[in-house]
């Protein structure tokens, strides 16, 4: 078998420790848990009603071609590592550690950079103060973050069931939403929206994209554990369907509420959804404060539960690269043998979402635009890594077409390619978008205040975001180099099966 493809010693080693306990509906609950960013909504909402046609232009000509390529190639290729070993089987181990080191590192930043900020500021709004910059706040972000590995280091037969709970709530929470909105409205009367309110514009596209594409984005991460799935061939495709279709309707349905309630002016990114529940709340009368301090407590579940999920899917990937030697050598590639858990790289996302909290915390800025810089950031590693992803994927339907699809797109395989390119032209959009802010408005003649949008100079996110980037990059070169030595301990005999091909 080819070198760039036969899995290695250590790979085949660890994989001995991997437990089959995920069915059908926790692979569905996992997805839906870390896909659907709640969090984001306020941020999204904050381009006005347009927000609402862009994202239902996404869902159309970007979610559903996405969608059915990662099902066909999560049903047909099943081995413990998802992307990574899709990346690899299409175009060798150097391609496939980078994507997947962006994909991981993804995660830590946005849990320690943005996400416990985001639990912060609500539990401080609505439950009991925590002031900024205090002991507090830092214990508060720690616990956070320190809570989502910890449901990561444990067996996934019984840490799946947070972010199973967090998927639950989630949508029960944004179901809720809804009602009480409805009810408000009805009572209060809505925005007065016109079709003018819902127009597209090129500005608007332009900001909306990266944080719609990142939204959708990620429902194949399932497969980073494929190896403990118990019928991955035929549950991934089911999964990624439902999944895409709950998490449209969460967006859409949610983005609309808030613009029928929330005056334009007055929502922000770390606070616009509690700012729209704050405002329907008041159907409650003098409970209101009560269900606000409850939902607040059930939206900071739902944000661990998130941080979790992703930590759970992301950190296998991690592990089983650094298994394969692209990561450095075999010490981060060790899954536990009694937990089946990769302990080492669940640390290592603990240390890399604190320090990237300790560097958030010293921007200087309001809460609102930290936030919105951090998920930039986040935005730009997680899209990066889908330019060589998506290219990936489509290349496997030519490169091995004999492989066992148990569900197969009814296209030719230049169809196929048509929707890669569909899917890679939003990505190559939203990457430049998410690190060059403003260079494409002005290069259409658009206004655009950058200190105004951002609540920083441009300078000093360029430096944070380029300086992100840069280090991620250098820490994979190194870790790459390091990892020779596992690479050369090919497994013996190894066969196309180990790559996850299931031939007829």
């Amino acid at each position: 078998m080819d070198q760039q493809v036969a899995s290695t010693r250590l790979a085949q080693e660890q994989s001995k420790h991997l437990q089959k306990s995920l069915g059908r509906f926790d692979i569905l609950l996992l997805v839906v848990a870390a896909v659907i960013s709640v969090e984001v909504l306020g941020q999204v909402s904050g381009f006005g009603g347009e927000t609402f046609t862009w994202t239902l232009i996404l869902a159309v000509t970007f979610m559903v071609p996405y969608g059915l390529i990662f099902a066909e190639t999560g049903g047909a290729f099943t081995e413990e590592g998802g992307v990574y070993v899709w990346t690899k089987m299409a175009f060798g181990r150097v391609t496939a550690a980078i994507t997947s080191l962006f994909t991981w590192v993804t995660q830590p930043v946005w849990v320690g950079g943005a996400m416990a900020f985001v639990a912060v500021e609500t539990w401080s709004e609505y439950v009991g103060h925590v002031e900024a910059g205090s002991a507090g706040d830092y214990i508060f972000k720690l616990l956070f973050i320190w809570i989502t590995v910890t449901s990561a280091i444990v067996s996934l037969k019984h840490g799946k069931w947070l972010p199973s709970l967090g998927a639950i709530l989630k949508v029960l929470f944004l179901t809720f939403f809804i009602v009480v909105t409805l009810v408000y409205g009805l009572q209060h009367g809505f925005n007065g929206l016109d079709l003018g309110f819902f127009s597209p514009t090129l500005a608007g596209f332009l900001g909306v994209t990266p944080l719609l594409l990142f939204s959708f984005l990620g429902f194949e991460s399932g497969n980073s554990a494929a190896g403990e799935m118990k019928n991955p061939a035929k549950d991934v495709p089911i999964s990624i369907a439902r999944s895409s279709m709950i998490a449209a309707a969460s967006y859409l349905l949610p983005i609309l509420a808030i613009l029928l309630v929330v005056p334009l002016d007055e929502i922000t990114g770390i606070g616009g959804l509690f700012g729209a529940v704050a405002t329907v709340y008041s159907v409650f009368g003098p409970a209101a404060e009560a269900m606000l301090a409850v939902s607040a407590v059930v939206f900071c579940f739902i944000l661990v539960s998130q941080g979790a999920a992703w930590m759970i899917i992301s950190d296998r990937m991690q592990a089983m690269a650094a298994a394969d030697g692209s990561f450095f050598g075999g010490f981060f590639g060790r899954f536990h043998p009694k937990l089946g858990t990769p302990i080492r790289v669940n640390t290592l996302s603990g240390v890399v979402a604190t320090l990237f909290m300790l560097a958030a915390m010293q921007l200087s800025g309001t809460s609102s635009a930290l936030f919105g810089v951090v998920l930039s950031i986040a935005i730009s590693t997680f899209l990066l890594s889908y330019l060589l992803a998506i290219p990936a994927a489509v290349k496997l339907r030519s490169k091995y077409p004999l492989a066992d699809r148990p569900f197969k797109v009814p296209v030719s395989d230049a169809t196929f390619r048509v929707l890669g390119c569909i899917c890679f032209a939003w990505i190559l959009i939203g990457s430049w978008v998410a690190i060059f802010p403003g260079t494409l408005d002005m290069l259409f003649g658009l206004e655009y205040n950058f200190e105004e949008t951002w609540g920083v100079s441009q300078f000093t996110f360029e430096a944070f975001a380029l300086g992100t980037l840069g280090s991620i990059l250098a820490l994979g070169i190194v870790g790459y180099i390091r990892g020779r030595k596992v690479r050369e301990a090919v497994s013996p005999g190894a066969t196309v099966e180990d790559a996850g091909i299931l031939l007829p």
